[in-house]
């Protein structure tokens, strides 16, 4: 089975790396453990302890199947590579909001590794993909869901 490359910094695939790492250990014998003492309860027709242990553990190996499948399409982003003459995965983006005058820094990142409340955003979100290629200097028109932003790009560093 073959899936979407998934695409992530040296960061993001140690910190998906340790999520396995837990759920397959410590998180798989919590469950059991939960599970074998709710069956000390008797009866699990009415048992909800067990229907909640087990509804858990469906969660767990799913997720461990989600891990394990980004972790073989994963493509890491080499720091090495990172061109900063222009806007790309890996790097960080200073800009400047030309309506408001805040400067903000961006992460760009993969999909996987988006989290806008710590200034990562994903090439694919629509101010990533408008940053994607663009240079120090240029001047960035983007649609949001609350209007159009513009954005002058002040630097880009890895």
């Amino acid at each position: 089975m073959t899936g979407k490359e998934v695409i992530l910094t040296y960061e993001g695939l140690k910190k998906l790396e340790s999520e396995l790492e837990y759920l397959k250990g410590t998180k798989r014998r919590e469950i059991a453990e939960r599970i074998k003492q709710a069956l000390l309860f008797g009866d699990i027709n009415e048992n909800s302890e067990y229907d909640e242990a087990k509804n858990e553990q469906a969660y767990i190996e799913t997720r461990i199947v989600q891990i394990e499948n980004m972790l073989k399409n994963a493509k890491i982003i080499d720091e090495e590579d990172i061109d900063t003459e222009s806007v790309s995965l890996g790097c960080r983006v200073t800009v400047l909001d030309m309506e408001s005058g805040e400067e903000v820094e961006y992460f760009i990142v993969g999909s996987m590794e988006a989290d806008p409340g710590k200034h990562k955003i994903s090439n694919e979100s629509p101010v990533g993909r408008a940053l994607m290629g663009k240079k120090k200097g240029d001047i960035v028109e983007i649609k949001v869901p609350a209007g159009e932003i513009k954005l002058k790009i002040l630097g880009i560093d890895k």
